[in-house]
């Protein structure tokens, strides 16, 4: 994956009722839409971005052309063969990557020890999963997904074509889950994620138009954890999600296994800029006893953070 910040943003609104049905196709139920998507899945140039839920806009920041935002950037397209899943229900999620020319990509430059990085999360944030998918010689990418909840997703495709001076790219597309739709809230502000006997502490916070660093400190049964294993060519990875318009950052940590100052815990340590004030959704993933785990919070940027011990969430398994 890209190794700097990435930005990549999608405005979107869910309507729909508790108790209603996300239908997918007829003979479901109602379907529940984002508005006009093909807006931003049918243009190369992203619109402009709304403000973030609970903030107050961009403030004037400079920030990152946004990626993502389109099904199609830079000369490539996002082929989304399986756009809609049952919740519940284990599916074969397939997609093809396309040049210009709607030829099949089938080579790709190796980052962070994959060829392409898949997430995908729902819209209120609070499913996430980071997939890694392989891909057969005709250029079709497939991997296995089970999404716990009805409602609308996004999938982002985090890719380098093997291409003399291509540079990294993502694309995303809209992903439907059918079945009952129960509307969730954005989990409360926390510094304190437990994930299978786990605790990860968050210091730090992000700051809208300004670098600052997170520290994630990771412990099990209250002894810190010092033998993080390498996870990706790292100790861990972290992907922030803006609230409202899922406004997509990837950051990697700042070192790397072997390079003779960077320790395998308990902290690992990242630097962000927020691109605006407003709500965001951390992931952690980190790795340990060979078992990869994922760590979850919610930071505002531009406001108050919270207190030390105000939140502690449960987080369930890794979604890989």
């Amino acid at each position: 994956m890209h190794a700097g910040l990435k930005i990549t943003a999608f405005a979107a609104a869910l309507a729909a009722t508790f108790g209603t049905a996300y239908g997918v196709g007829q003979g479901i139920g109602p379907v529940v839409e984002d508005p006009a998507p093909a807006r931003h899945d049918s243009h190369s140039e992203a619109s402009p971005t709304p403000a973030p839920e609970g903030g107050g806009g961009h403030g004037g920041h400079e920030t990152e052309p946004a990626g993502g935002l389109q099904i199609s950037e830079g000369g490539y397209t996002l082929d989304l063969r399986t756009p809609s899943v049952t919740a519940g229900q284990r599916s074969d999620l397939s997609f093809v990557i396309r040049d210009s020319g709607g030829r099949a990509v089938t080579a790709y430059q190796r980052e962070h020890e994959k060829e392409l990085h898949l997430i995908v999360a729902s819209r209120d944030l609070v499913t996430y999963r980071h997939l890694h998918p392989t891909h057969a010689a005709d250029g079709t990418w497939s991997t296995p997904v089970e999404l716990p909840r009805a409602g609308g997703y996004r999938v982002f495709a985090d890719f380098t074509p093997a291409k003399k001076g291509a540079e990294n790219l993502t694309l995303g597309a809209d992903l439907a889950a059918s079945g009952r739709y129960e509307p969730q809230k954005l989990p409360a502000p926390n510094t304190t994620a437990k994930v299978q006997g786990y605790e990860v502490r968050l210091d730090g916070g992000l700051r809208p138009g300004k670098a600052s660093e997170l520290k994630l400190n990771v412990s099990r049964n209250g002894r810190p954890v010092t033998d993080l294993q390498p996870y990706l060519g790292a100790y861990g990875h972290l992907v922030a999600l803006r609230s409202g318009d899922l406004a997509y950052l990837h950051v990697h940590p700042n070192g790397e296994p072997g390079d003779g100052a960077t320790k395998p815990g308990p902290q690992i340590s990242f630097t962000a800029t927020a691109p605006s004030g407003g709500a965001y959704r951390l992931f952690l993933d980190f790795k340990h006893d060979g078992k990869v785990y994922t760590a979850a919070f919610t930071v505002r940027a531009g406001g108050a953070a919270p207190a030390q011990e105000s939140g502690h969430e449960e987080t369930p398994g890794h979604g890989h």
